[in-house]
C-alpha cells in the first residue's frame, strides 16, 4: 500500500471511532436508559476535560520516550477496551467514568494522528501542505460513514454503537503498529521548565488585552460547538412522540440527516481562502458566530414536514459555523504570536475552545435543559434551541463591539486550505 493510502486509512478510522457513537449517544442516554439531562451534560464535558489534560502530556511522551505511532496505537487499544465495557454499565455515574477513560485515551489521538501523518509525509519527501488536507478529509468521511452505519443498522439508540466503535478502535490500534516508525523528536530540551514542556508559557498571552479577549471569546463560543452534537439527533428522534411526525423520514433517519452537517463541513473548508482574503479574520469569525445563531434558530422552528427545509439548511450552515471559527481562529494565532510560542499558543486556543468551552458548555447546557426546559420528562426543544441561539447572538454582538482587528490581506495571502 502507498504511504498516502495508509495514512488515508488511518484518518478514516480515527474519526470512524468517534462518529459511531458521538452523535447518537443522546438517543441511547435519553431514549434507552431514560437518564437525566444534567448528567448527560457531564458526559460531553469529558471531551473538554480530556482536551485540557491529555494532548500536552502525550505530546511530551511522544517527544521524549515512545515512538508516536506506538503511543497512538496503545491509546486506541486502551480506549477500545473502555468502549467495549460501556454496554455493561447500568448507571449514569459509572457511565461517566468509563466514557471519561475512553476520552482520556481518544482525545490526544486527534493531535497525535496529525503528528504521525506529518512525520511520515516529511520523511517520504511529500509536500505536507498539498498532500495532508485530502488525507484529512477522509477523516470526516469516516465520521459520516460510521453515523450512517449506526443509523441504517437500527442501532442509533442501542449499545451496539459502542461495540462498533470499540472494534474500529482495536483495528486502528493494531494497524498503527504497522505504520512507518516515528521515533521521538526530542524537540523539548532537558532543561526546559515544566511550564514550557506543557506549553503553559503561552498563558502569558493573557497579559495582552487583544489576545486575552480572543481566548475568552474562544471559550464562550467553544461552549456552543458541541451543542448540536449533543442534542441534535435526540431532538430529531423525539419528533416520534408527535403522532403526525412519528413515521417521518426525519425520525427514521435522524442520524443521516445530521450527517449533512459533516458533509457541509468538508465543503466549507474549500471556501475559507476566499472568505479570509475578501473579509479578513475578524469578519470571518463574526460570520461563524452569526452562523451559530442561524443554526440554532432554524432548529427551533424546523419540523419533519413543512419545516424540513429549515432542518436541512441548519445542517448546511453548520459547516460554515464550525469551520470558519476553528480555521480563522487558528490563523489569527498564527499571524499574531511570536514564533517561539506559536505551537503553544495554538494549543491554548484549542484548550480554550474545545477544552474549557466544551466542558462548561456540556455541564451548563445539561442543567439549563433539565431545570428550565424539561416538564414531566418532555423537553421543550423549541425554546431550548432559541436559548442557544440567543446565547450565540450575545457572543456575536459583544465580539463585534469589543474585539478590534484590522484586516491585512497580506496575512492571509498564503492560506492554502
Amino acid at each position: 500500500m502507498s504511504i498516502k493510502f495508509r495514512l488515508t486509512l488511518m484518518s478514516f478510522l480515527q474519526f470512524f471511532v468517534w462518529g459511531a457513537w458521538l452523535i447518537t449517544v443522546g438517543n441511547y442516554w435519553f431514549g434507552t436508559k431514560q437518564w437525566s439531562g444534567e448528567q448527560f451534560g457531564a458526559i460531553f464535558s469529558t471531551l473538554g476535560l480530556s482536551s485540557i489534560v491529555m494532548p500536552a502530556i502525550t505530546g511530551i511522551i511522544a517527544d521524549k520516550w515512545i515512538n508516536a505511532e506506538r503511543l497512538y496505537g496503545v491509546l486506541h487499544i486502551l480506549g477500545g477496551l473502555a468502549l467495549l465495557y460501556i454496554p455493561q454499565v447500568d448507571n449514569p455515574t459509572t457511565f461517566y467514568y468509563v466514557i471519561f477513560a475512553a476520552m482520556l485515551c481518544y482525545m490526544p489521538t486527534i493531535s497525535l494522528s496529525n503528528s504521525v501523518a506529518y512525520n511520515i509525509l516529511k520523511n517520504n519527501n511529500f509536500d505536507v501542505v498539498k498532500v495532508f488536507p485530502p488525507i484529512r478529509v477522509w477523516g470526516t468521511i469516516g465520521f459520516i460513514v460510521a453515523m450512517w452505519i449506526t443509523n441504517l443498522t437500527g442501532n442509533k439508540a442501542s449499545y451496539n454503537m459502542f461495540y462498533l466503535s470499540a472494534f474500529a478502535a482495536f483495528a486502528l490500534g493494531f494497524y498503527a503498529f504497522t505504520l512507518p516508525k516515528c521515533p521521538p523528536q526530542r524537540m523539548i530540551s532537558d532543561d526546559a521548565s515544566l511550564t514550557q514542556k506543557l506549553g503553559l508559557n503561552a498563558f502569558k498571552l493573557f497579559g495582552t488585552y487583544k489576545m486575552a479577549l480572543f481566548f475568552i471569546f474562544s471559550m464562550f463560543l467553544g461552549g456552543a460547538l458541541q451543542l448540536t452534537n449533543m442534542y441534535g439527533d435526540v431532538y430529531l428522534s423525539e419528533f416520534a412522540k408527535v403522532p403526525k411526525y412519528a413515521d417521518s423520514i426525519v425520525v427514521k433517519f435522524s442520524t443521516l440527516i445530521m450527517s449533512i452537517s459533516q458533509i457541509s463541513e468538508t465543503l466549507f473548508i474549500l471556501a475559507i481562502p476566499f472568505f479570509l482574503k475578501r473579509f479578513g479574520i475578524k469578519q470571518v469569525m463574526l460570520i461563524s458566530m452569526l452562523a451559530w445563531v442561524l443554526r440554532f434558530g432554524l432548529l427551533a422552528f424546523g419540523n419533519p414536514a413543512e419545516g424540513l427545509w429549515m432542518i436541512i439548511v441548519s445542517c448546511i450552515v453548520y459547516g460554515m459555523a464550525f469551520d470558519f471559527f476553528n480555521i480563522s481562529g487558528s490563523l489569527f494565532v498564527e499571524t499574531t504570536t511570536d514564533s517561539k510560542i506559536r505551537s503553544s499558543a495554538q494549543g491554548l486556543f484549542m484548550m480554550m475552545s474545545n477544552g474549557f468551552g466544551a466542558f462548561f458548555g456540556g455541564m451548563i447546557s445539561g442543567r439549563i435543559i433539565d431545570n428550565f426546559f424539561t416538564h414531566d420528562g418532555v423537553r421543550d426543544w423549541h425554546n431550548i434551541w432559541l436559548s442557544f441561539s440567543a446565547y450565540a447572538l450575545v457572543i456575536a454582538i459583544l465580539f463585534a463591539v469589543f474585539f478590534k482587528h484590522k484586516h491585512n490581506p497580506d496575512e492571509v495571502a498564503n492560506v492554502s486550505h
